[in-house]
């Protein structure tokens, strides 16, 4: 009963008509959730690089799938559909290392998959993780790892999966915990404030924070997590946030609700299903194995929007699918506090 099922039940089903579309809400802009500076946003057509007809049939091939995810027996006539999760759309990378900070396009879901690897002498305590976009050509696009002398837990983001060095010209970015292991910081590749330009210009910028609490249930119900970012200018790019020191970072901001140019999102709360005994959320086919792990970030104006979500599809391998605002390292790099020993519950 303790573990969070990606399964909906098929009155769930009947109500949430307006869920089985992935990424537009009916109720406003969910842009606008996001902007904390400038002008209205105007939408940027020229940035959308997927064709008008790639998105839409990807929405006609999710709401075909959906209806046979997650429910045995009903998707006899076709096996295949049951296996098949709902790819990527084309996503073009061209540049990897701008394209893992860009956000994503407005309107388009950018739908990865998470393996991890736990050969090798060490990999148990500190295994490998791989981001690639969910598609036929399983696009590489970051790896992590937790490094070994850190007091805390501390995971590299690079561009390369076989350079995970703190020193190499392929380090991207790093997550950072507190002693507890309960809150999470988010760095792109700058420098350290103590080792600034004069102009400030290279020093690293935090691109999200994750805090995590224990909920009634200690560590047998769903998790709350809180995630948060820096806003949005009216350009639709990210506001940079470089703290001069740890009291000027995202997690003090939320903490003093100091919120200038700062946007907090939650995980949707599961729901609980009597006929299954577990808790559960609507991952439309994106997700297939119940885990506590499984979780969607979203805006408490709009829920329906789903900012990110990350669920289990085998022991070793997971999906991780973000919408706008949030880049891949931001994504990924929140993926992987939720793997985070102190909290694991598997």
């Amino acid at each position: 009963p303790t573990s969070l099922t990606a399964a909906t039940s098929s009155e769930e089903e009947d109500d949430s008509d307006s869920s089985t579309k992935p990424i537009r809400s009916e109720k406003k802009n969910p842009v606008s959730l996001f902007q904390t500076g400038g002008d209205p946003p105007k939408e940027k057509k020229s940035k959308k690089k997927v064709p008008p007809k790639a998105a839409e049939s990807e929405e006609e091939t999710l709401e075909t799938l959906q209806k046979n995810s997650n429910k045995k027996g009903k998707a006899k006539k076709s096996k295949k559909l049951k296996e098949e999760r709902p790819p990527s759309p084309v996503i073009e990378v061209d540049n990897l290392e701008e394209f893992v900070l860009r956000p994503a396009a407005q309107g388009v879901t950018i739908k990865c998959r998470v393996t991890r690897d736990k050969k090798g002498m060490d990999r148990g305590l500190y295994p490998t993780y791989y981001l690639h976009l969910d598609n036929d050509k399983k696009v590489f696009l970051l790896a992590g790892r937790k490094r070994k002398k850190s007091k805390t837990s501390n995971y590299l983001i690079s561009i390369d999966p076989t350079d995970l060095s703190r020193v190499g010209e392929n380090f991207i970015g790093k997550l950072r915990s507190n002693l507890m292991g309960t809150r999470f910081t988010v760095f792109d590749n700058g420098a350290n404030p103590d080792r600034a330009n004069a102009d400030w210009s290279n020093v690293r910028q935090e691109l999200s924070a994750v805090v995590y609490e224990t909920n009634v249930l200690g560590f047998k119900g769903p998790r709350k997590m809180t995630v948060i970012i820096p806003g949005m200018n009216a350009d639709g790019e990210r506001v940079p946030i470089r703290p001069r020191n740890d009291n000027d970072g995202l997690l003090m901001r939320w903490q003093n609700r100091n919120m200038d140019n700062v946007i907090e999102l939650h995980n949707k709360a599961p729901v609980w299903n009597d006929e299954t005994q577990s808790y559960v959320l609507n991952f439309h086919g994106r997700v297939t194995h119940a885990s506590v792990k499984n979780f969607q970030i979203v805006h408490s104006s709009d829920p329906d929007y789903i900012v990110m979500q990350f669920g289990r599809v085998a022991d070793d391998a997971f999906t991780m699918d973000y919408n706008y605002p949030l880049c891949a390292v931001q994504a990924f790099a929140i993926a992987l506090s939720s793997f985070d020993g102190k909290l694991a519950c598997e």
